[in-house]
């Protein structure tokens, strides 16, 4: 099912009013299970329904063996930590062809110096790990915080759990902050004491948490797949997802705010999040492009350069080193699928630039998602503009499983061609 060449055409009416239900956000669902699995008086609800949440919740309950995470990126950071800490835990940890590609020596490094035994299984820096959980005492430790932010959610995940708790200091630039702010977040509403100040992090130990239950808001980064839809479709169109917060957690809220200059306004009735479009893109940014640092929310880069280019703006996006080690090298990537479709585009190791589009769209486009559930996603609301197709497209089902069946309920034809 996942090899199946999707065919998508857009709604015959684009203007669009639905009512949509988006499971919890895996990120952070991965973190409160991780949590859950440290202390038994923390319950979840809205867990996310995606591959990657089953595949953190599996794992956390396993001792021994092999633990196969597959494509989730995420489980394979927070596990990593998690099995170090945990004595009598004799664990392979390993995952897809890509995901063995993906660099761990960061994390791993800063795990060894704090005591914990992992060895590499075959390439020096990356997985598979063979790792055997023991008690950790060593409390202070630095870390390059410039790579991912992952790594550091990790470490804090688990400090709570270590006999001493954590101190950690962060070199250089700190990429994905809100990611950060989330995981200490989530510590602070469980009772863990933390402090973040400068470039350090102190997490106090904890050794049990009173009873607690914490609703997993809905996921920010599935909701920008809508804000591109209503940013393309007709004057008047209104989506609304649940359940969102107007304070989140998430740094893909920002969403908000960039879609803005798009004509798509963002409102709140109650935990419905209700999207807009109310105008076409404003002057300025007809006239310039939109531009955007997007070092705190990378992962919403491909929605908004499909956005930019459906409707034919210019788009400049910094700060996207992250996408380089991501399910696939999203720049080079998006450069080579938006281009299918007739598009100028250039990418560097850590930027986008995408040139104005006067049109027409090349027809007859199949769009490779290179085993990556965003490219998949991030490029159906282009379907408003010309039909193609979709390879691999189940892909979705690493984080948002529901994805097409709630595309037809906006009235998006969608088919599926087989292998």
């Amino acid at each position: 099912m996942t090899d199946s060449t999707f065919s998508i055409a857009g709604p015959s009416n684009t203007h669009l009013n639905a009512q949509i239900q988006i499971t919890g956000s895996k990120s952070e669902t991965n973190r409160l299970l991780l949590l859950q699995a440290l202390f038994s008086g923390l319950k979840i609800d809205n867990i996310s329904n995606s591959d990657d949440a089953a595949a953190m919740q599996k794992g956390v309950g396993l001792r021994k063996g092999t633990v196969d995470v597959f494509h989730a990126g995420t489980a394979m950071r927070f596990l990593t930590a998690f099995f170090a800490t945990q004595e009598g835990v004799d664990i392979l940890l390993t995952g897809s062809e890509r995901m063995q590609q993906r660099p761990i020596g960061i994390l791993v490094a800063a795990l060894q110096k704090l005591g914990a035994d992992i060895q590499y299984e075959a390439q020096q820096g990356f997985p598979p790990l063979r790792i055997k959980g023991k008690n950790l005492e060593i409390s202070e430790v630095s870390l390059d915080a410039g790579v991912s932010s992952q790594y550091i959610s990790a470490l804090l995940l688990v400090a709570p759990s270590l006999k001493n708790g954590l101190r950690l200091h962060l070199k250089g630039h700190i990429t994905s902050v809100p990611y950060i702010k989330m995981t200490l977040s989530l510590l602070q509403q469980i009772g863990v004491r933390t402090r973040f100040e400068d470039q350090t992090i102190e997490v106090q130990p904890a050794n049990q948490i009173s009873p607690t239950t914490l609703v997993v808001e809905s996921d920010w980064s599935s909701a920008s797949y809508y804000y591109s839809i209503v940013a393309m479709s007709a004057i008047g169109s209104e989506v609304s997802l649940s359940s969102y917060k107007a304070e989140s957690l998430q740094g893909d809220a920002v969403l908000a705010t960039i879609y803005e200059s798009m004509g798509v306004t963002t409102h709140f009735e109650g935990h419905r999040l209700v999207l807009r479009k109310i105008a076409i893109p404003s002057a300025a940014i007809l006239e310039e492009g939109l531009s955007w640092d997007l070092s705190n929310a990378p992962d919403i880069a491909q929605t908004i350069a499909v956005s930019c280019f459906g409707l034919g703006l210019a788009c400049n996006l910094t700060g996207l080193h992250t996408l380089k080690i991501k399910e696939t090298d999203r720049l080079l990537a998006l450069e080579a699928e938006l281009s299918k479709f007739g598009a100028s585009v250039r990418v560097s190791d850590k930027s986008l630039h995408l040139a104005p589009f006067k049109g027409p769209f090349n027809k007859g486009v199949s769009v490779a998602t290179y085993h990556d559930h965003r490219m998949a996603m991030a490029f159906a609301p282009l379907a408003l503009r010309v039909p193609f197709q979709i390879e691999e497209a189940m892909v979705v089902k690493k984080s948002y499983p529901d994805f097409w069946e709630d595309l037809s309920l906006l009235g998006f034809q969608i088919k599926d061609l087989g292998n």
